[in-house]
């Protein structure tokens, strides 16, 4: 099948691996759209996204409008002639204009098996809530938030180490290659889309960094797969003598003493008495440090059996 007129639109990482299995697969990608450039690290120097450094490189046309919604760039995008658009994390929702413009339509990579986790993070939501498995769904898109009709979904487990990093990756890889099989059955006629179930759905909110903090009067289990759940971004942290620490890798242990107060440590190894069990830090962060194991930390941070762990800064 000769390949089809595209656009692209996506702007993290986890967007590219799809554009590149497009281009490889023969397609004419005729545009990219992704966020604008943004303010990053210390110097608040612009930096371009993912996805637009990706196609700058490939030799694409970019296309980084604040909100595609203008009349002008509407009818930009009507005149590329489309067959289809490809979404993968855009970061904005597309009017009808823009999903009625390709003749085929508007096709959606989502990192969820739908309906559960629609919404902006669903890898980090699914660890979280302690899912065992999760997917990828391709989904062509209508002007709700992804409550479009399923053409294809695969499933991969989600195990017990594996974080948001490990996940996102996992995922990112199945993304392309299901699309291109979604979009030849597509312009064959061969492929039926699915309406999602009216049961069974949950959304995936944006991550927001206060909820990050370990609440150590919780059951073990949760925070662990909080902590997992939030690496590498935001990551979850607590105070340990008053400075803010990011935990990146912990343990559930079985907690001997049921009368610890949640927040104590228990011993020489960082282990933190929680709500029920216990917490044994593995890799943690300073402010401005780099990540270290748990040995390097208490070199440097002694920590003794007996502190608590309390929840503000003034600790």
């Amino acid at each position: 099948m000769a390949g089809l007129k595209l656009a692209f639109l996506g702007t993290p990482d986890f967007a590219v691996p799809t554009l590149a299995v497009l281009l490889e697969a023969g397609h004419d990608v005729r545009a990219v759209y992704s966020q604008p450039p943004r303010p990053a690290g210390r110097g608040h120097s612009l930096r371009k996204s993912a996805v637009h450094a990706y196609a700058e490189d490939a030799g694409l046309p970019v296309f980084t409008p604040k909100r595609l919604k203008k009349p002008a760039e509407i009818e930009q995008f009507r005149a590329l002639d489309l067959d289809a658009a490809v979404v993968v994390a855009y970061g904005q929702i597309l009017s009808k204009d823009i999903l009625d413009a390709p003749r085929l339509g508007c096709f959606n990579v989502h990192a969820s098996l739908l309906p559960r986790w629609r919404g902006a993070a669903p890898i980090h939501r699914a660890i979280m809530a302690g899912d065992t498995e999760t997917g990828i769904s391709i989904m062509q898109m209508d002007e709700g938030l992804d409550t479009g009709p399923v053409l294809l979904m695969k499933r991969t487990p989600i195990n017990d180490d594996d974080t948001t990093l490990s996940l996102h990756d996992r995922l990112a890889s199945m993304g392309g290659p299901m699309m291109v099989e979604v979009l030849e059955k597509v312009a064959l006629g061969t492929i039926n889309a699915a309406a999602q179930p009216e049961t069974g759905i949950s959304y995936a909110h944006k991550i927001d960094k206060a909820e990050a903090e370990i609440d150590w009067s919780q059951d073990a289990a949760i925070l662990a797969r909080k902590v997992r759940g939030l690496y590498p971004f935001p990551g979850a942290y607590t105070w340990i003598k008053g400075e803010r620490v990011k935990l990146l890798a912990a343990r559930l242990i079985p907690q001997e003493d049921p009368n610890a107060i949640p927040g104590t440590v228990l011993d020489d190894q960082l282990t933190i008495a929680c709500g029920n069990n216990a917490l044994r830090l593995e890799q943690i962060q300073r402010p401005g440090r780099a990540a270290m194991d748990r040995d390097t930390f208490l070199r440097g941070f002694p920590v003794t059996a007996g502190q608590l762990l309390t929840p503000h800064k003034s600790a």
